[in-house]
């Protein structure tokens, strides 16, 4: 419902009114169309995460729990957090709604988009709800579940990029090989 609503709103803003040119009257502007990506089987009926979207779906986990973590260290004065205390604050991260994400195409390629990651295009059509939400809990807790809570706070006591290593960069990370995104924190959020 949401993806049908955004296709509608970003299509009636650049569709004009329909209204026939009369004398006098400004020429009309060019109209655009936004497709909503194309999904294969697999990106619509699975219940993992495609493989082609590991690595984004790695950085919105980090930039969540990295937020999340930092927001409860906020609240002790930036102190570390209990142990007690860090594991809630990790078991909030992973069990969130995660509905602000959902994916693009971008010139051909499907891209998770969201909080945290680099803003993909000024005008396209964003599919959020359905499996995704469901995608990133799971393999939030994964992550968490694989590396341990210890080391996860750890590294996020070493700042954003350590985290980020340590969840999708390393030898078996999902962005093993690839270049690392730009910091989080400088991301714009995609909105329409």
């Amino acid at each position: 419902m949401r993806a049908a609503l955004a296709a509608w709103l970003v299509l009636s803003l650049l569709g004009g009114t329909g209204a026939e040119d009369t004398c006098g009257d400004p020429p009309a502007a060019p109209t655009r169309s936004v497709p909503a990506p194309q999904l294969s089987p697999e990106e619509r009926l699975s219940p993992h995460m495609p493989e082609s979207l590991r690595c984004d779906a790695c950085h919105a986990i980090a930039f969540q729990i990295e937020e999340q973590l930092h927001k409860a260290e906020g609240k002790v004065g930036k102190k570390a957090l209990k142990e007690s205390d860090y594991i809630e604050v990790l078991e909030r991260s992973c069990s969130q709604d995660w509905e602000s994400y959902g994916v693009l195409e971008l010139d051909g390629e499907k891209r998770l988009s969201g909080p945290g990651l680099p803003r993909q295009q000024p005008l396209s059509v964003l599919v959020s709800g359905g499996p995704w939400p469901g995608r990133l809990s799971k393999l939030c807790h994964g992550y968490v579940g694989e590396r341990g809570e210890a080391l996860i706070y750890g590294a996020h006591r070493r700042g954003p990029a350590a985290l980020r290593q340590l969840l999708c960069h390393g030898d078996k990370g999902p962005c093993a090989g690839r270049k690392e995104r730009p910091d989080p924190r400088k991301a714009l959020q995609n909105e329409l």
